[in-house]
């Protein structure tokens, strides 16, 4: 199966990423939407968001999509503002139902702190990468693709959760 993880500039975001040599401005995001419910093109997907843009990018999907969340214990704090933006919506839609280990139940949020000198805002903790492939139900077989690399994090945490879970069978 393919998965795609989309962790785009978030909407209003992308002049922090003018830097970036692959920088196009701001992400279409009822396109980046289309995109991944194609059906030819992804089994599975997830699309990280920001809770300010929850409600004007929730709507775009016609996909059966649950709404997970990445809570930030420890989070960038910014000055004048008032309500910290501590939590990250994500979006997802299996490949196929998780598998249930023993002792485990999968919950809809995780708790991470942010990466800090990364090399790229928002580059995701390899836990937040790996809790994904689980909920999403992804095998070590499956087809990882990143639609962002960035900095590479999400596809070096799948090849990590690959090798892992391969020598854990």
């Amino acid at each position: 199966m393919r998965f795609a993880y989309a962790d785009p500039p978030y909407p209003g975001c992308a002049h922090l990423y003018e830097d970036q040599e692959d920088y196009a401005g701001e992400v279409d995001h009822r396109e980046l939407v289309r995109f991944l419910e194609d059906g030819n093109q992804f089994d599975g997907y997830c699309l990280h968001t920001s809770s300010t843009a929850l409600a004007d990018v929730l709507p775009l999907f016609t996909d059966t999509v649950r709404v997970m969340a990445w809570v930030k214990p420890f989070a960038a704090f910014k000055r004048n503002v008032s309500v910290a933006y501590a939590w990250e919506p994500v979006i997802v839609k299996a490949c196929r139902k998780p598998v249930v280990k023993p002792g485990m139940t999968y919950r809809d949020w995780i708790a991470e702190p942010i990466t800090l000198k990364r090399g790229l805002t928002g580059a995701k903790p390899e836990a937040v990468c790996r809790w994904l492939f689980e909920v999403c139900g992804c095998e070590p077989e499956d087809e990882l693709v990143d639609l962002f690399p960035g900095t590479g994090a999400v596809t070096d945490a799948w090849e990590s959760w690959r090798s892992q879970t391969r020598l854990a069978v």
